[in-house]
């Protein structure tokens, strides 16, 4: 997919048509510096910014053609969306990307031909200190911390996430 869904409207701001968005991201003066955002994943419904403000780690955007509360009032609960750029940054990827990989467990640090299935990747989410993958297996949920001695290796590719399991982490 070409675009990446960065937030949710979650209500009006003001009598002029402002809306305020709930972003997906930690980054969200990045967020407020957009000068587009789609309301679509095809990127076709396009809608110019034309002001920006963060209220209280919310977007505030005034966009062009949006004049009253009655036309916010149409577009509540809509995601926005905007294009998706490669990610140079080396082990940094979009969430969406991570979701429904193989997650695989490694005993041979030297040898990943022998990793072993252990379930599939279902959500990922921050819990202040690092990311936490949540990995649905046959018999139970486990949530893993995203740090670099217990990921060892993401194949975006291959579709799989080779993880150690630390003694004592499930």
């Amino acid at each position: 997919m070409d675009s990446i869904k960065i937030g949710q409207i979650v209500n009006t701001h003001g009598l002029k048509g402002e809306i305020k968005i709930y972003p997906y991201t930690d980054d969200i003066e990045d967020i407020a510096k957009f000068k587009k955002i789609y309301l679509d994943p095809e990127l076709k419904l396009e809608y110019i910014v034309r002001d920006s403000k963060i209220i209280k780690n919310m977007i505030v955007f005034k966009l062009a053609g949006i004049d009253t509360l009655e036309q916010t009032k149409n577009l509540m609960q809509k995601y926005i969306y905007t294009k998706k750029v490669k990610i140079k940054e080396e082990n940094t990827y979009y969430i969406e990307d991570l979701i429904n990989l193989d997650i695989y467990t490694v005993d041979d640090l030297n040898d990943f031909s022998k990793a072993l299935y252990f379930g599939k990747l279902v959500n990922v989410f921050n819990s202040g200190a690092s990311d936490v993958y949540e990995v649905k297996t046959e018999i139970q949920t486990v949530y893993l911390p995203a740090i670099k001695d217990v990921i060892l290796k993401i194949s975006l590719e291959e579709g799989k996430v080779y993880v150690k399991i630390m003694e004592g982490l499930i």
